[in-house]
C-alpha cells in the first residue's frame, strides 16, 4: 500500500468557514463541574440507520454524563440530526453533494478542530473516517487530541464499496483506536488490510425500556391496521438496499400465506408485494410496530455487522429469524433461528417453525430472547464502553473485551 503520513501536527492551509466561537468551551461546565472531555463526531449522514442511531445514543448518553459533544454530518440534515438537537447536542450539517463541495466541508472541519481543540475526533463509517482523518492531519498543532474511527459493517460488497474501503485501509494506521461493533466486522476489515492492533470491539447498545413488550400498543396498532389479534405477524425493518435482500424475505412470505408480513423502511412502499405483506415505508415510532409483531426477521445477504433490528425486536419480546451475516448467530444464540443468506427455502422453513408455536409458547420464546438482550446489549453498557475509551486514552487490542461485547466462543 502507498505510504501515508499520519502526523496530526501537519499544518493545513485551507481557509476556515465557521465563525470563531469555541463551542466546546462554551459548554465546558455544568453545575460547576468540569467536563471530562470534548468529542467531535464526523459521520457520513444522519438519516435513520444503525450507525446513525448508535451515534445518537452514544452522543446523548455522554452529553448527559458531562462530556461535550458536537456532530458534523457530511451529507446534511436528517431525522437523527433533529433528535440530537432536541437532546441538546450541537449538529453542523455540511451538505456535501459531490466532490465539488467536499473541499469546503473539509475546511469547515479543519477550522472547527483549530478553534475548539476537541480532545477526540471520531469518524463514523467509511466516508466519515476519511474526512475526520484528513481534517485532523491538516489542522495545526494545538491541544493533544486522539483520532478514533468507527466501523459498522462486515463482508461488504467490494464492487460497490471497494474504493472507499481501500482508502480506509491505507489510512487506518493513522487512527489511535478503531472501534468495530462486531467480531465479524473486525475479522473482515483485518483481512482487507486494516490495522489490527488498533481495533477494539464495542457492541451496539439497545434501549431496552423503549423496546419492550407492550400489550396496549399491540392492540392499538393491530386495530388501526385491520389485523386480527391472533394473527401471526412477521416484521422486517430495513431500507431498500441490495444488502438487505428484501427479495428473499418477500419470496419466503409468499410461500406462507397464513402469516402476515410488515415491511418498514425507506423505499419499501415501492416494492412489489405478495398479498399477505404490507409496506409502511419510513416510520419514526418503531417501538409500537415492534410491539405489534410476533417474529422479527433479518434477511440481509451481506454487510451487516451488528443487526440492530434483530436486537431491538428481541428486546421487544419478538422471536428472531435471521441470516448468518455478521455477528447475528452469536447475538441470537439458541433463542431464535439462524439460516444461510440468500436461501429462500431455509428462511421459509425457519419462519414457519417459529410461527407454528401456540401463543403462550411464542410469548415464552420472546421473553427469553428479551432476557438475552437485557443481559448482553443494554444501552448503558455501550455508553460505559465509549466513555472508558474516550477518557482512558489507552490503545486496546481486539482481544480485550469491553463489558457489553458478547463472547462468541461462549454464545
Amino acid at each position: 500500500m502507498d505510504a501515508i503520513i499520519c502526523s496530526p501536527h501537519r499544518r493545513g492551509r485551507l481557509p476556515g468557514l465557521l465563525p470563531g466561537r469555541n463551542v466546546f468551551g462554551a459548554f465546558r461546565q455544568r453545575g460547576g463541574q468540569p467536563r471530562v472531555t470534548s468529542i467531535m463526531h464526523v459521520i457520513t449522514g444522519l438519516g435513520m440507520g444503525g450507525a446513525e442511531n448508535t451515534l445518537l445514543q452514544t452522543a446523548v448518553g455522554l452529553e448527559q454524563r458531562g462530556h461535550a459533544q458536537r456532530v458534523f454530518s457530511l451529507a446534511g440534515p436528517g431525522v437523527v440530526s433533529e433528535l440530537l438537537e432536541q437532546a441538546g447536542v450541537s449538529v453542523i450539517n455540511l451538505g456535501v453533494r459531490s466532490m465539488i463541495t467536499a473541499p469546503a466541508a473539509l475546511s469547515a472541519l479543519i477550522n472547527s478542530i483549530r478553534r475548539d481543540s476537541p480532545a477526540i475526533v471520531q469518524g463514523w463509517m467509511y466516508h466519515g473516517n476519511v474526512a475526520a482523518t484528513l481534517a485532523s492531519m491538516l489542522a495545526r498543532p494545538g491541544k493533544p487530541r486522539r483520532l478514533i474511527w468507527n466501523l459498522r459493517a462486515s463482508n461488504m460488497d467490494s464492487i460497490r464499496y471497494g474504493r472507499i474501503m481501500r482508502w480506509n485501509a491505507r489510512l487506518s494506521r493513522c487512527a489511535h483506536t478503531i472501534v468495530v461493533n462486531s467480531q465479524a466486522g473486525a475479522s473482515f476489515h483485518r483481512n482487507i488490510g486494516f490495522s489490527e492492533k488498533r481495533m477494539r470491539v464495542i457492541a451496539n447498545g439497545i434501549d431496552t425500556m423503549r423496546f419492550r413488550p407492550d400489550g396496549r400498543a399491540r392492540e392499538v396498532f393491530r386495530f388501526e391496521h385491520g389485523m386480527a389479534s391472533d394473527a401471526r405477524i412477521v416484521l422486517w425493518i430495513a431500507r431498500v438496499d441490495p444488502m438487505k435482500d428484501h427479495a428473499s424475505f418477500l419470496a419466503a412470505m409468499a410461500r406462507l400465506p397464513k402469516l402476515q408480513g410488515i415491511l418498514v423502511g425507506a423505499g419499501t412502499e415501492t416494492l412489489a408485494l405478495p398479498p399477505n405483506v404490507r409496506a409502511l415505508g419510513f416510520c419514526r415510532d418503531l417501538a409500537k410496530i415492534y410491539a405489534a409483531a410476533d417474529i422479527i426477521v433479518s434477511s440481509s445477504a451481506f454487510g451487516e455487522g451488528f443487526p440492530n433490528v434483530i436486537v431491538e425486536g428481541m428486546s421487544a419480546g419478538l422471536v428472531p429469524v435471521g441470516t448468518d451475516v455478521g455477528d447475528l448467530r452469536a447475538i441470537v444464540g439458541t433463542d431464535g433461528e439462524v439460516v444461510p443468506p440468500r436461501d429462500v427455502d431455509a428462511l421459509t422453513q425457519a419462519i414457519a417453525r417459529v410461527a407454528a408455536h401456540d401463543a403462550d409458547s411464542l410469548r415464552a420464546l420472546g421473553a427469553r430472547a428479551r432476557q438475552r438482550v437485557v443481559a448482553n446489549f443494554g444501552l448503558s453498557a455501550m455508553v460505559d464502553a465509549y466513555e472508558h475509551l474516550y477518557t482512558q486514552g489507552a490503545l486496546s487490542g481486539i482481544a480485550k473485551k469491553p463489558n457489553n461485547e458478547l463472547d462468541l466462543e461462549a454464545a
